[in-house]
Order: structure tokens, then sequence, then C-alpha cells
């Protein structure tokens, strides 16, 4: 199991989220977005987990063999393969593909479900589902993609759809243990879309949990909650890292003064500002700027 998925699939990625910099998610979950003409993949055994979602609007004709298990079928769009780590998998497709992998490590997702979403898994970890739909684990996955297509937030909104992806994809499909530790959560992607739609559109003013809570429908308490449950942040340092990943793309305008910045970005001043860049990304507005100058 020394292969990766990306080293034998015929065509290179057309969307990769490994080129998404300052992303703490892409460790815990690596998507890419591959069109190939028809073509094949030989058989072979991967230590990741793989999550096939095919977008193609028509119908595919595709073989696959799966632990000796030979099946030629139609794969129709939205359809969803799980492909659990440790599992002999090759692929035949007749038609054009377009089709989201999503890979994630075992060991991270062990440490993300334990700590995060308070599930323990066996040692498989996932199904073994060779052809389903799930609308709510197909709408989290093209939302990660186009979060990676997001020219403003990409890095934060990534972030955070990586958790409700994994959120979900664990609480429907994760196999535990029997010392099972899970709790359910109420969220959908629905709901993170409606309040990163809303800080997007606000975050240049103020912004208070209880706006992002009737974004959501929910109580003020139950949302910050579940919104720290599953995306590892309470609201405020949401908003906080969302205002600073703006900040930094306006900071490549070397002629924009920092104060101007600072008050587009909804903070109440430059030394506000400044002291929240060097928390979150570790240097002053100043030094990155100067970065981008050196680059």
């Amino acid at each position: 199991m020394t292969k990766k998925y990306q080293e034998v699939y015929p065509e290179p990625p057309l969307v990769n989220s490994q080129e998404l910099l300052n992303a703490t998610a892409t460790e815990l979950l690596h998507l890419e977005f591959f069109e190939a003409e028809p073509g094949e993949m030989p058989s072979e055994v991967f230590s990741q987990h793989h999550i096939l979602v095919n977008l193609k609007e028509e119908n595919t004709r595709v073989e696959n063999w799966r632990d000796g298990e030979h099946r030629d079928f139609i794969f129709h769009k939205n359809e969803i393969v799980v492909t659990p780590a440790g599992i002999r998998s090759g692929w035949k497709w007749h038609e054009k593909s377009k089709v989201i992998v999503i890979t994630l490590e075992p060991a991270k997702l062990e440490k993300f479900a334990t700590s995060e979403v308070g599930i323990l898994l066996n040692k498989v970890q996932l199904k073994s589902i060779p052809q389903f739909i799930d609308d709510d684990i197909t709408q989290a996955a093209i939302l990660l993609m186009e979060a990676l297509h997001s020219k403003i937030g990409s890095a934060v909104m990534f972030e955070s759809f990586t958790r409700i992806f994994l959120v979900k994809l664990i609480q429907k499909y994760g196999l535990e243990s029997d010392d099972d530790i899970s709790f359910n959560s109420s969220f959908t992607s629905k709901h993170y879309k409606r309040v990163l739609d809303y800080i997007a559109q606000n975050f240049g003013s103020d912004v208070n949990v209880e706006d992002l809570a009737t974004q959501a429908g929910l109580s003020t308490a139950h949302f910050a909650r579940l919104f720290k449950q599953t995306i590892g942040h309470t609201p405020h340092q949401f908003v906080m890292a969302y205002r600073i990943e703006q900040s930094k793309k306006m900071l490549s305008d070397i002629e924009r003064p920092k104060i101007d910045i600072a008050l587009s970005c909804g903070f109440s001043d430059q030394a506000h500002f400044s002291r929240v860049f060097k928390q979150i990304i570790g240097i002053t507005p100043k030094e990155y700027r100067m970065s981008i100058l050196k680059n």
C-alpha cells in the first residue's frame, strides 16, 4: 500500500486542494476534481480512504473491481462511492468522467472523529459502499470544491466545509467501536451555507453571534455550541479568521493604507487589526506585505 490514488489516475486534477495555502483543513482532507477521457486504473490497495462523487450530467458506464468482485454498472450524477483504506480496487470508465475524489488519511480521520465528533471508530473506520445517493454528502463535497474556486476567503471557506463534510461522513458512514461516545449534531450544510454567506456579505460591519444564529434558525446558545463542536472554533473566532483572510487579499494592494483595510474588514482601528492579524498569521500586516513584495 505504497502508491497514492493520484499516482495511478490517468489525468492530472483540474482542481487540487493542496494548492491552497494557509488552510489547516488540507491536512485533514485532500480534494481533487478530475475530468478524464475513457480509460482505466489498475487494481491497487491504498492506505487512504477515497470518496468519489460523480458530477457528470450524463449517465456513464463504469466497471469496478473491488476485493475480487467485478461490477459493471451505470454511474449516475451525484452518486457516491466509498472505498475504505485496505480494499483492493480498480476502475474502468467507458465515457469521459467528471468526478470529485476526496482522500482521507485514516490516522487523521480517527483523531478528528474522537476529538471533534465524539465517535470512536473501529479499525475499518468507514463502510465500504460501492454506489449510493446522499444529497447531504454530495452538497458538502460540491461546497468544498466551490470554496477552492472562491477568490475571497477560500481558505476559511474550505476549512469550514471540510469539517462539515467530515462530521456528516462520520455520523452516517463511520463504523463505531464498541466504546461509543457519540453525540448528534443538528447542523446541515445548508445551515453553514447561510451563515457563511451572511459573514461574506457583512464581515466589514458588526457581526454578532445572535445574527448568525438567526441565519441558522437556532437559538443563540444552541447555535454557538453546535458551531464550536462542528467547526472547531467559536463563531467569534471564525469571523475574526474570515476578516483576516480578506485583509490578506487587500494587503496585496501595496498602495492601500492599512487603516483603510482595518476598517473595511470590521476592525475598530489599526492597532486592533494588527494585533488579531499577528495572533492568527504569526506576523504583522506590515511584515506580511513585505513578504508579498519580496515574492
